[in-house]
């Protein structure tokens, strides 16, 4: 009797017993692995890695490279902190966690670059991406363009803001690679990321790491995030006195676990890092353009004749336009000679420059040199034949080709020692047309903006690609 009346308890013992494994099995094999990196930021020197080229879901890390190139964009004046961007219905539609964006909405770029680094947004940083590239198909094609430039050998993006989808991967190292890089490439705006509460043109948004912002000393950034298929991920600088350490941690429990786990690998960081170690800043990018196949590329290493139209045998030039030739080169060169005004109008509109493209330096007695040495001018374009000379500055955005076509001879005569050999180049842009000069090295290019800067000559670095 006693063994009938257990039975239908057993049984019920065994029921209870079956669903709990079938919740908890599945549970824990949904847990996202583990992957970690702890490096010294100065060196790049690697401090201790566990899993660390193991491809997985980066989740919003993703968003450091949309914000990478958002400020690359900035820095080489195709687009503007203030540009106007139209919230497509795409972005609008994009999951939590958003800025709450509208289709149709106009919102200027530098709300969408905060909410996408503070509140990790993912309308915002979808925003960004189809604003630069006009898709974002097109902008992940051009993150994965500047990963393989920055070294990130494992990382494919499919889309801007790290919404889980397939062949969506990245690594440890990888994206501690892009932290550092965002540290030592645009030190401008790395502020952003450790600032607890920002203005992002709707309403203030919280940051998503203030929890270790606030919790660990001199932590200052970088980015957080979170998805099933991801679990907790974290990307955390922090500096102590001369050291500078980075720690990424892939598939954290919970944010308290990640945020536990960051702060231990951190100290481990401070303890292994050397208290006093050089310096080295990450390579700058390397863009390398595509090749077509089927198609030779021949590459011109020097123009042969002037770009003017000379006239037909037998023929004379229009007097009108010798005359207007030869007065382009007398304005240019009284221009030149004059002294600078003590404020100058600015162009139409004028590309964001880095604050590291600041630095003034004394110009001496060029510009009296230059006019010296060009008693009998001739305007003729040339491309540098020496090896290296991937880089180029900008002189600001005007209204017209005309204008453009101006300032650079005007620049060239009054800067003609570090310009000598490059290439003077008008680009049409949306909002005007850009005067660069290309064909120079990186580092007559930073010699003759800090030149210029020092006539009260707006100029900024132009980088390769």
């Amino acid at each position: 009797m006693r063994d009938r009346q257990w039975r239908p308890a057993r049984l019920g013992l065994l029921i209870f017993a079956a669903f709990w494994l079938m919740v908890v099995i599945p549970l824990s094999a949904m847990a996202a692995p583990y992957a970690a990196l702890v490096i010294d930021a100065r060196t790049g020197e690697v401090l201790h890695a566990t899993n660390a080229d193991t491809r997985l879901h980066p989740a919003s890390l993703t968003k450091m490279m949309t914000l990478y190139i958002a400020f690359e964009a900035i820095e080489r004046g195709e687009i503007s902190l203030d540009t106007v961007v139209r919230v497509s219905a795409k972005a609008a539609a994009e999951p939590p966690s958003k800025l709450g964006l509208r289709a149709g909405q106009r919102i200027k770029l530098r709300y969408l670059i905060r909410a996408a680094a503070v509140k990790s947004a993912n309308d915002a940083a979808t925003a960004i991406g189809e604003t630069i590239a006009g898709s974002e198909a097109a902008f992940a094609r051009r993150m994965n363009r500047t990963a393989k430039a920055l070294g990130m050998t494992r990382t494919t993006f499919k889309n801007a803001n790290g919404l889980t989808e397939e062949g969506h991967l990245s690594t440890a190292r990888d994206m501690t690679q892009l932290g550092r890089h965002l540290l030592y490439d645009y030190p401008e705006y790395y502020n952003l990321f450790s600032r607890r509460t920002t203005d992002a043109g709707m309403r203030e948004v919280s940051n998503t790491n203030r929890r270790l912002l606030d919790a660990y000393r001199g932590a200052d950034g970088i980015k957080t995030g979170y998805t099933r298929a991801a679990g907790f991920n974290l990307v955390a600088s922090a500096e102590r006195g001369n050291e500078r350490v980075i720690a990424t941690v892939f598939g954290g429990r919970s944010t308290a676990t990640r945020n536990a786990k960051v702060a231990e690998l951190l100290d481990l960081g401070f303890r292994r890092a050397p208290s006093s170690a050089p310096l080295r800043k990450p390579s700058a990018p390397r863009y390398v353009a595509p090749q077509t196949a089927g198609k030779t590329i021949r590459l011109i290493t020097a123009v042969k004749k002037s770009l003017r139209p000379q006239a037909r045998p037998g023929q004379a030039a229009p007097a009108p336009v010798l005359l207007a030739m030869k007065d382009d080169i007398k304005d240019a060169l009284a221009e030149a000679a004059a002294p600078a005004p003590a404020t100058e109008a600015p162009p139409a509109t004028t590309p964001k420059m880095r604050p590291s493209d600041l630095v003034m330096a004394s110009a001496g007695n060029a510009q009296a040199d230059a006019v010296e040495a060009v008693a009998e001018p001739e305007v003729v374009t040339r491309i540098s034949t020496s090896g290296g000379r991937h880089w180029g500055i900008n002189v600001g955005r005007y209204p017209s080709r005309y204008a453009a076509e101006r300032i650079l001879l005007k620049t060239a005569l009054t800067e003609m020692t570090t310009l000598d050999g490059s290439l003077r180049k008008v680009v049409n842009r949306k909002g005007g047309f850009d005067a660069n000069f290309m064909g120079l090295s990186r580092e007559s290019a930073d010699l003759a903006c800090r030149r210029l800067q020092a006539r009260q000559v707006m100029c900024f670095m132009i980088g390769p690609g």
